[in-house]
């Protein structure tokens, strides 16, 4: 069954902790559980939910809010036919599935339904479901203190396990791209000694300490930067126009260097078909031109930055 053929969605939790997660996902074919310790499984089967309230309020001591919740949520459990999606949360990953209508009493009291295909922790694309790549209207439904709840943004997860976009993400994402497309003409306008300072200041953003000083004497390298968390070491010239056979030239120096763990040559203008530059050059060795320097202007917020440069 797919994410659109869903016709309704709970989320729930499976046991106190997570007690039974990985027992529910990991086994094959994967169930979901319901607890509460509720001994009138045939009066739930058909549908006898005063009782059941009853039994919350007179052996569980509940409150007549908290019995109706209660019931509600347990009410879901059993009916709730397999068109129903059901998710869960687990080792920072969303879980979603479909489920059997059949209801089964284990011995220790819990119920099971067994899922139909199994728990899935990816999108029908095979995208995996990171808690921190989901919308927090999404995610926030982990935090419920019950065991079953509707999912509020139920219309966000289906498109989400579908892999479409919700349309005000499409076009944000596509105004950035124009964005980014508008920015490499000011890029390439900018002197060579703005363009190895933006330069700079980017690395300086994603966390790079420079060594030495900017442009220093050294003739093989521009920026000599570290990572002060891991210690690596980049070698990076920056370049406005350049040959195949000038970066070759630096690459050269590179290998002689072996303090860097990686080289980065960028350019805003190169001469010719850039993609042949480093197809005898290992992975440590990557080539920046002007687009990738857009886009990384935007995300290291230098836009206004560099818009203040060329007005």
């Amino acid at each position: 069954m797919n994410p659109g053929d869903a016709t309704d969605c709970r989320f729930i939790k499976l046991g106190g902790k997570g007690e039974w997660e990985a027992g529910c996902i990991e086994q094959t074919p994967g169930t979901i559980r319901l607890g509460f310790n509720n001994p009138h499984h045939e009066a739930c089967l058909a549908g006898d939910w005063e009782t059941v309230t009853k039994f919350m309020r007179t052996e569980r001591k509940k409150t007549k809010g908290k019995a109706t919740e209660i019931t509600n949520q347990v009410r879901d459990f059993y009916t709730l036919d397999k068109f129903a999606m059901w998710i869960t949360f687990y080792r920072r990953q969303l879980y979603w599935c479909f489920a059997s209508p059949k209801v089964v009493k284990l011995k220790d009291g819990s119920r099971i339904r067994k899922t139909i295909g199994g728990w899935k922790n990816t999108s029908v694309g095979g995208n995996r479901l990171f808690v921190e790549t989901l919308n927090g209207a999404l995610t926030k439904t982990q935090g419920f203190r019950g065991t079953i709840c509707s999912v509020g943004a139920f219309e966000y997860l289906k498109l989400r396990l579908s892999d479409e976009v919700l349309p005000e993400v499409q076009l944000a994402q596509e105004r950035l791209r124009e964005l980014e497309v508008s920015l490499v003409a000011l890029i390439c306008g900018l002197n060579w000694k703005d363009f190895e300072l933006l330069c700079d200041l980017i690395f300086a953003n994603a966390g790079w300490q420079r060594i030495a000083s900017l442009g220093g004497t050294e003739k093989s390298v521009d920026l000599d930067l570290i990572s002060p968390v891991t210690g690596r070491r980049l070698f990076v010239q920056v370049k406005s126009q350049s040959s195949k056979e000038t970066f070759q030239a630096y690459l050269q120096d590179f290998d002689a260097h072996e303090q860097y763990d990686e080289m980065y040559f960028i350019v805003h203008s190169p001469k010719g078909d850039v993609s042949s530059w480093t197809k005898d050059a290992n992975s440590k060795v990557k080539i920046y031109v002007a687009e990738d320097i857009a886009r990384l202007t935007v995300s290291a917020g230098l836009t206004e930055w560099l818009l203040r440069k060329c007005s």
